[in-house]
């Protein structure tokens, strides 16, 4: 009677993620806790934890937090087993000032919203192509960010340099010039007491250090560029839409883009989605501050690019201007139809992703990439 009893039950896992253990509770479908325990983020851990809520039942589905950095290699674990998986993206309400807080808790509450019916997000396929463009663009963000940096040291190193040296720079207008000459510097001597070879050398290296990361921006560019032509290969001949949006929208959407049901899902997703904000006699909607902002940007771009070379966007904003919208308003418009656009052609491409499909020539640029309005293509 056990046994029978045990094949009949329908498991809900809760996981809660961190980054050495993860804290699993196991619900039954009437809601009763079964049981939690712990289990460590390594291979047999992942293993142990899907034996044991398969010893409490048939599993019907795990709620998981954090599916995006500590649950990832998790959810990609059950998924290669089969295993139903839904990201929580939200605590419990009042929870933690009803029974206070621990990982045990956490775990059951995420059970518990699944079972409420307010955790339904899927979470992103992170296997493919789309999450070896967001690796690759995680290391260039890296990257540019200190290389930025680097270019501001340089400038307040030749501010408070020796009079010879700022004299020696002044030659060049550009910082990128005064870089440039600094990464060649020679030292006359190795005592760096003086302050001028000091400053020599603090230049130089700052100077050489600017320059391998241009060569490593070059070289993700160029590998990020074939990454994005093979993955979103329409999506990057719309006009406006560079490799470098392209690949955010790409990373913002997931591999698994049908995961998102709608474009207009896609929309909310980018923060394009028009929020109503009405009252008696206006009627009127304003922008969404939420969603991934790194996407909004993509977005927002594209839509500078199209009113400056698009006649047809040209024309829509000088109607809605007449009309009585603001640049805001037809800013908001415009990005919303653009990820409508965009949607409609990462959905065509991402579905031929997963079949083969004759080799292409392609041309790519290999450096920063632009707006990429004209690629050669054979």
């Amino acid at each position: 009677m056990h046994s029978m009893t045990q094949e009949q039950t329908l498991v809900v896992g809760g996981v809660d993620a961190h980054a050495d253990t993860h804290h699993a509770a196991a619900l039954d479908q009437r809601g009763a806790l079964l049981a939690t325990n712990s289990f460590p983020t390594t291979t047999p851990g992942y293993r142990q934890l899907l034996d044991w809520l398969s010893s409490h039942g048939e599993i019907d589905v795990v709620a998981i937090e954090s599916t995006g950095s500590y649950a990832a290699a998790l959810v990609r674990y059950l998924r290669e087993h089969d295993i139903a998986v839904v990201e929580i993206n939200q605590p419990h309400a009042h929870t933690r000032r009803r029974i206070g807080k621990s990982d045990p808790i956490d775990a059951e509450m995420a059970a518990r919203l699944f079972q409420a019916g307010k955790a339904k997000a899927v979470p992103k396929q992170t296997d493919g192509i789309v999450e070896s463009i967001r690796l690759l663009r995680v290391a260039r963000n890296s990257a540019v960010k200190s290389r930025s940096a680097a270019l501001v040291q340089v400038r307040d190193l030749i501010i408070t340099a020796p009079q010879e040296l700022r004299d020696q720079l002044s030659g060049r207008k550009t910082l990128r010039g005064k870089v440039t000459v600094c990464a060649r510097f020679r030292l006359t001597g190795r005592e760096l007491r003086s302050p001028s070879q000091a400053a020599k050398f603090a230049l130089r290296s700052t100077a050489q250090r600017i320059e391998a990361l241009d060569r490593e921006i070059a070289a993700l560019d160029c590998e990020l560029g074939q990454l994005v032509a093979a993955a979103a290969p329409r999506t990057i001949q719309l006009l406006g839409i560079s490799t470098g949006h392209a690949g955010q929208l790409l990373v913002t959407a997931g591999q698994n883009i049908e995961r998102l049901r709608t474009e207009s899902s896609f929309a909310m997703l980018c923060g394009a989605s028009p929020i109503p904000a009405c009252s008696g006699k206006t009627t009127r909607h304003r922008l969404n501050y939420g969603g991934d902002r790194q996407a909004n940007r993509a977005l927002h771009l594209i839509a500078v690019c199209r009113l400056r070379y698009c006649e047809r966007t040209r024309a829509y904003a000088k109607r809605r201007t007449a009309e009585g919208k603001t640049q805001r308003e037809i800013m908001r418009c415009l990005k919303r139809y653009i990820a409508r656009e965009v949607f409609t052609s990462l959905r065509a491409d991402l579905a031929d992703t997963t079949q083969p499909r004759p080799r292409v020539a392609t041309t790519i640029m290999c450096g920063n990439p632009g707006f990429g309005i004209n690629r050669t293509r054979t």
